[in-house]
């Protein structure tokens, strides 16, 4: 699959912004907080989410960072969860 791991956050200064990239990563990955995502991804599903985020943000105000935590079937994320648990995206079939 050649997928990894991704943990993406940022800091959107303009709610019209916030909203547009909100409901961009939605289609990407999981929501666990805030403006924090996790996503699967494979470098070219990768590479056109960083194209879209890049052409939503104004890169004066804005920040946007991609952390790679690694191949995704074989690094399990080292995470310390207070409160709710934390729970790694899972791969699941897409149906068309």
């Amino acid at each position: 699959m050649d997928e990894h791991l991704y943990i993406v956050a940022y800091d959107i200064s303009d709610q019209k912004r916030w909203r547009r990239v909100f409901r961009l990563m939605h289609g990407y990955g999981e929501w666990l907080q805030l403006s924090i995502f996790q996503c699967r991804l494979n470098e070219k599903a990768h590479a056109e989410m960083v194209a879209l985020l890049d052409g939503i943000i104004n890169h004066v105000e804005d920040h946007v960072i991609t952390m790679d935590m690694g191949p995704a079937e074989r690094i399990p994320p080292k995470v310390v969860s207070l409160g709710k648990p934390y729970e790694t995206v899972e791969k699941e079939p897409i149906i068309v």
